[in-house]
C-alpha cells in the first residue's frame, strides 16, 4: 500500500457532487480511501487516543456531551503518521472543490469515539464555536470502520444552513430538544444510513447534524478534519466557546486579519 500517493493524490468531483453539496451543505462521498489504508490509520488513531485519554469518569456518571463521545484533539501535532493523514491533499482538495476556494487551511482535528452504550450526540451546529469571519468551512468526518445505523452515524437536516434559529445552543439536551422541535416544521430532509468503509462524509458549519447513540459492543470510531477558506479571517469572539476556539486553535491570530497561525497550516493551494 502507498500511503503517500493515497493520502495525496487528488480525487475530482463530478458536477453533480459539487451540485448537490451547495444545496444541501453535506456531502457522503465513497471509496475516498481503501479499506486497507482506514485500518492502518485506525490502529495508529486508536493508539493515540487510547495513550492520550484522560476520561475516567464511568458513562453513566457523565452528562449528556460527555457520553456522546470521547473527544481528542489536535492528534497531528503528536503523531506523525496521524499528521500524515490530517495533512491529506486528497481530502483538503476535496474540501476546496466543495466550499469553491482557492485553497483550505486547517483549523483543527478531533478524534471523536463513540464508546459502546454511548448516547446521542445531540442536534447541532458547529460553527457556533468558531471565530470565524465567513461560512467557508467544512468538516470531513472519516470512520475507522464500516459503521452501521446501531453504531450512531453522523446524521443531517439537508440544507437546514438555511436555518438561523438555534445557531446560538451549543451542544446538549436543549440543543436537541430545540433545534428537533424547529427541523419538524420544515421541508428539509432527515439523511441518515451507514457509512462503509472509505466513505467520508463533508459538511458545512451551519447545517444542523446529530447522531444516535451507539447501541452495539464495539466502540465506533471517527477522525475528523476540519477544514477553513485559506483567507479566513478571524472575527471578534461571541461566546465563551468561540473565545476558547481563537486562543486554543488559532495562537496569536488577530481580529480583522488572516488566521495564519503555525497550527492553521494551508493543505491546498
Amino acid at each position: 500500500m502507498n500511503l503517500e500517493l493515497e493520502l495525496n493524490e487528488e480525487l475530482q468531483l463530478n458536477q453533480q457532487q459539487v451540485e448537490f453539496y451547495r444545496k444541501n451543505n453535506f456531502i457522503k462521498v465513497k471509496n475516498v480511501f481503501s479499506p486497507e489504508l482506514i485500518a492502518y490509520f485506525n490502529r495508529i488513531i486508536t493508539k493515540k487516543v487510547n495513550e492520550v485519554n484522560q476520561q475516567k469518569t464511568p458513562l453513566e456518571g457523565r452528562d449528556t456531551y460527555g457520553k456522546a463521545f470521547l473527544q481528542l484533539f489536535n492528534l497531528w501535532e503528536l503523531d506523525e503518521e496521524i499528521k500524515k493523514f490530517v495533512s491529506s491533499r486528497r481530502m483538503a482538495h476535496i474540501a476546496a472543490q466543495l466550499m469553491d476556494v482557492e485553497g483550505v487551511r486547517l483549523y483543527h482535528d478531533q478524534a471523536l469515539f463513540k464508546e459502546a452504550g454511548g448516547g446521542i450526540t445531540p442536534w447541532h451546529a458547529d460553527q457556533y464555536y468558531w471565530p470565524l469571519s465567513s461560512d467557508k468551512t467544512i468538516t470531513a468526518w472519516v470512520p475507522l470502520q464500516a459503521t452501521p445505523l446501531e453504531m450512531g452515524p453522523l446524521e443531517f437536516s439537508a440544507g437546514s444552513q438555511e436555518i438561523l434559529d438555534g445557531r446560538d445552543l451549543n451542544i446538549s439536551d436543549d440543543s436537541e430538544a430545540t433545534i428537533q422541535k424547529r427541523l419538524k416544521v420544515t421541508d428539509f430532509e432527515h439523511v441518515v444510513a451507514p457509512f462503509d468503509i472509505g466513505e467520508i462524509s463533508f459538511h458545512s458549519g451551519w447545517i444542523f447534524h446529530r447522531a444516535g447513540a451507539n447501541t452495539t459492543s464495539h466502540m465506533r470510531k471517527v477522525m475528523t478534519v476540519i477544514y477553513m477558506d485559506k483567507y479566513m479571517k478571524l472575527k471578534a469572539p461571541e461566546n465563551p466557546g468561540q473565545q476558547n476556539d481563537w486562543e486554543t486553535w488559532c495562537p496569536g491570530a488577530e481580529i480583522g486579519e488572516v488566521i495564519n497561525s503555525p497550527i492553521n497550516p494551508i493543505l491546498f493551494d
